[in-house]
């Protein structure tokens, strides 16, 4: 499971990179969540369309289809960051010190492995579509009004990317933090016990007042 993580910063050159690739990330994220929202809207007027006027937007299924990676992917970095994807936290909570690094770089860099191979990959599927000769670039489209497809596959390997880089720049802090045997090193998700957990969220709701 996923439970509740912080991520430190400081004047160091890891942690400025970090908060550099966070600006990105956090600007995916918003054109995720933007993208969710302008479905639920024309989701509405699809529907609205067809009880009152019996007459649907065209192709709306076409484009749930294109937009589907924007929601799905875009994210996955800034999740990554803030260490909000699925893992057995049950398990890394008891260990500590160069113990829980070492644990963290080997799993942090099989996920690394696993994420250069869905790059090339998604690239290659996305190279099948994309042509510069045909009409809109594309070798392929959506059934009803004819989206071209190149565009969304394009999102998957750049959000991969962006993934990759946030992976490559947390083995740097949980090797450097095996090395100097730091207790909290900064630019990686540090998993908070109940105490700390409730103490940020009574924190997150004053500063709401």
């Amino acid at each position: 499971m996923a439970g509740a993580a912080s991520v430190l910063t400081d004047d160091s050159l890891i942690s400025r990179v970090d908060t550099g690739l966070l600006r990105a990330e956090r600007v995916l994220a918003l054109i995720s969540g933007l993208a969710t929202f302008t479905l639920m809207l024309l989701a509405v007027v699809s529907v609205s369309g067809r009880n009152v006027f019996n007459n649907p937007l065209p192709g709306y299924v076409d484009w749930i289809e294109t937009a589907m990676p924007l929601i799905a992917f875009l994210g996955i970095s800034y999740v990554q960051r803030e260490g909000g994807h699925i893992r057995m936290d049950i398990v890394v909570s008891h260990l500590r010190g160069r113990v829980l690094w070492a644990v963290e770089f080997i799993t942090t860099a099989i996920v690394l492995v696993l994420m250069v191979a869905l790059i090339w990959g998604s690239w290659a599927h996305f190279d099948r579509s994309f042509d510069m000769t045909r009409p809109f670039w594309s070798r392929d489209s959506t059934i009803d009004i004819n989206l071209p497809l190149w565009p969304a596959k394009l999102i998957v390997p750049v959000a991969f990317s962006v993934l990759a880089l946030r992976l490559v720049l947390q083995l740097w802090g949980f090797g450097r933090g095996f090395l100097l045997g730091l207790e909290s090193p900064v630019a990686v998700p540090l998993i908070l016990n109940a105490a700390e957990q409730a103490a940020a969220e009574a924190e997150h709701i004053q500063g709401r007042d």
